[in-house]
């Protein structure tokens, strides 16, 4: 059971100090009150062996639930610290807890809360923290946090199309290797000296399968060799700057691939862009942040010269149509919206526009990939199949001569 480090003060007004142990915050403080104490500071205890050597990252869903429940608060006329520290002390997760726990204290000190909440990147993005601050000058504090929310599930919601079409495929190409790793790995081999012994003449498709099985047998250091290089490759592309930029490259130009990859940023970009702009926070300062939101260096880079030409005083939607990264149905909603003065507006439709292009996309991809992964590992399948079976009938042939 977790323990509690905590701070009160009895009936008589004198400050205590000690531990208490507890499922959740909640229930520690409950735990207090019910001995007469009013807690003033409550947090979590961690033992030696729980030290944390990297912030662990709260999941989009919890920031998700965390800032519809806060504009309920907010909206509802609750004091910002009493909304933290019931949400604080209904929350599952730890760090998130944690988080609000200092936010808390920080607010008591005469702290706002984007600069409390910009004290703990691994829960609140910049961008969000962005609309904070834009949200407490103007006094539309509720109404920016249920935007944040909105945005948010709409993201989790892309994300999770974005990533169910691309893993399946992974998914059917690692199981097809996997069931020829162990027929030619594992079966195979196994029958190999009984060809041998009967000196049967084994067809085209059967020693294919046997010279395949030398790479796991005789020649296992070229396997490993072979799969040690595919490990050094994915270590460069995901954990090096320069493997990046060839990764992100390298995606944009892959088919149909490449389609849902710029619909799922450029849906990104707009949502983030058009929740900031709506929040008050100002054009090249949202700008930045949402190009500091973009996982692509490509897009990055040009986004970024979008964003010098933009403080040079070309405008907004003539920089972004020259990154030629946007479609003609977002170059006249960006012209549209600069023109009239709704360009939150115009990037919300974008945003809309880009998220079904995206679905759109997803389906098409998924209809495509299904038939051709299915008639590919039924090639797989039915190769190996017929190098078994044609094996065994060279086998009962050359019995046959023999006797």
């Amino acid at each position: 059971m977790p323990k509690f480090a905590y701070a009160a003060i009895d009936a008589q007004g004198t400050p205590i100090e000690g531990v208490t142990k507890a499922d959740t915050i909640g229930a520690a403080r409950s735990l207090l009150v019910d001995q007469n104490l009013f807690p003033t500071k409550i947090e979590e205890r961690r033992g030696m062996l729980d030290l944390e050597l990297t912030k662990e990252r709260v999941k989009k869903k919890e920031l998700m639930h965390f800032t519809r429940q806060l504009a309920v608060f907010v909206k509802a006329g609750i004091p910002l610290t009493d909304a933290l520290l019931t949400i604080g002390d209904e929350t599952e997760d730890v760090a998130l807890r944690r988080a609000l726990g200092k936010i808390i204290d920080e607010l008591r000190n005469g702290g706002l809360l984007s600069v409390a909440a910009d004290n703990h990147p691994e829960v609140f993005p910049e961008y969000y923290v962005g609309i904070l601050q834009a949200a407490e000058l103007t006094g539309r504090l509720d109404e920016s946090l249920e935007s944040l929310a909105g945005y948010l599930e709409r993201e989790i919601d892309t994300r999770s199309k974005v990533v169910s079409a691309l893993s399946y495929p992974m998914v059917v190409m690692v199981m097809a290797f996997g069931t020829v790793l162990i027929l030619a790995g594992y079966v195979l081999p196994q029958f190999k000296p009984l060809f041998e012994e009967l000196g049967a003449d084994l067809p085209l498709p059967t020693r294919m399968m046997l010279f395949v099985s030398r790479f796991f047998g005789d020649l296992w250091f070229v396997t490993a060799a072979f799969f040690l290089m595919i490990i050094g490759i994915v270590a460069f592309l995901t954990k090096t700057a320069s493997g990046k930029i060839v990764r992100d490259k390298m995606v944009l130009k892959l088919p149909i691939i490449s389609g849902i990859v710029d619909y799922s940023i450029l849906e990104r970009f707009c949502r983030i862009l058009g929740a900031m702009v709506r929040a008050g926070v100002p054009l090249p300062e949202g700008l930045k942040t949402t190009t500091d939101s973009t996982s692509n260096s490509v897009y990055k880079e040009r986004l970024e010269l979008a964003r010098e030409q933009m403080l040079e005083g070309k405008g907004f939607s003539q920089p972004l149509i020259d990154t030629e990264l946007f479609p003609g149905a977002a170059k006249q909603m960006f012209k549209v919206g600069e023109e009239t003065g709704t360009l939150d507006d115009q990037l919300e439709v974008a945003s809309i526009y880009f998220d079904r292009e995206l679905e759109s996309r997803i389906k098409k991809f998924t209809t495509m990939f299904e038939p051709v992964m299915i008639v590919f590992v039924g090639l797989i399948v039915g190769f190996v199949a017929i190098a078994l079976v044609s094996a065994m009938y060279g086998v009962l042939g050359g019995i046959k001569e023999n006797g």
